[in-house]
Formats: C-alpha cells, structure tokens, sequence
C-alpha cells in the first residue's frame, strides 16, 4: 500500500553534497538555459522548445501537484541549481511510478546524479511506499545507464527505434529499480 499524500509533502532530502529541494519559481530561470543546450536536448529528447513562461509556470505549479514529485537538485553549499528531478506516472494499484533526471552540463561526471537518484529512490520506497521504479534511457547515452546500474536499476527491455533524433532512430532501454527486500 502506497501513501499518495507523501507525494504532496514536497520534501526537501539533503545527501552529502546535494539537496533535493521542491522545484519552485526561483528554479526556472536555471531549469530554461539548461534546456537551451543542445546536448542536455539530446540526452533527455526534448523536442519541445521550452519558452521561460512556460518553464515559470511549469516551476510554479509544482507544488500543488499531488500525483507527482518534482525536485530541484541544488548544491547542499552554494544552493547553485544543478538539474532536476520527477517521480511521476504513480500507478497506487501496483506500487510502481517512473523517474527521470536532468543536469546541467557542469553537474555531469561527478556523482551528482547517483547521489539524487539514490535520494529520491529512498524516499520513493521507504516513504511513498513504492516496490518498483521505472525510467527510460536512450541507448546512446552510455553514461546514463552505467549510472542507473550503480544505483540498482537493471535493464528489463529495449524499445527498438523509439526515438527520432537528428534524422536517425534510436532505441530505447526500459530500465527499473526494485524496492530492496528486508531481510
């Protein structure tokens, strides 16, 4: 049984480096130029072009939203914006919802997103009360999947030629982590 009003606490999960902090307003200025880079386009296909309203509104409505989570990452010193963060597409029949992140370019390579994954997927299981935890990742983003694997997703299908991108299909790789089993 899952607890669906864990979902509008909208925590703030503090880890040694970073903090997961509710995505507000303030956010969305960081959240816009990240989306402007090409690569971040690339690695989480986006195809929208976000405008900064969009973005402002999108920030701003988060915490009223009461079937999913959206977290900013932020530097636990600075308060800096590193990426973010969702839990969504909660499924309280099965227990089970998805997740996907984005960083910014400078936040690459260094732990961060293993760090808010393993945040976030403790709050998921030990207080959403889910057992199974769903993502999508493009098979060219190697980087992406060695980091999902280290934090206990695992490859359960591929979705062939799933994504268009730059005049090429590319397959997509569902992968999932599973709430760890009590001994």
């Amino acid at each position: 049984m899952i607890d669906a009003s864990a979902l509008s606490e909208k925590p703030v999960l503090t880890g040694a480096r970073i903090r997961l902090a509710p995505l507000s307003i303030r956010h969305a200025a960081a959240f816009h130029h990240t989306f402007l880079d090409p690569e971040t386009r690339r690695l989480t296909g986006t195809h929208h072009d976000w405008t900064l309203r969009e973005l402002q509104d999108w920030c701003a409505g988060s915490a009223d939203r009461e079937d999913r989570l959206d977290l900013a990452i932020e530097d636990r010193e600075s308060g800096d914006y590193l990426g973010e963060l969702a839990l969504s597409q909660i499924d309280p029949d099965n227990a089970h919802g998805s997740f996907r992140i984005s960083l910014t370019q400078d936040a690459t390579g260094h732990g961060i997103g293993s760090e808010a994954i393993r945040l976030l997927l403790g709050y998921a299981f030990d207080r959403v009360g889910l057992h199974r935890v769903q993502l999508e990742v493009f098979a060219f983003n190697e980087r992406a999947r060695r980091a999902y694997e280290k934090c206990g997703f695992e490859v359960e299908g591929r979705m062939r030629e799933a994504l268009f991108w730059d005049g090429e299909w590319h397959d997509v790789f569902v992968m999932a982590a599973l709430r760890p089993r009590r001994a």
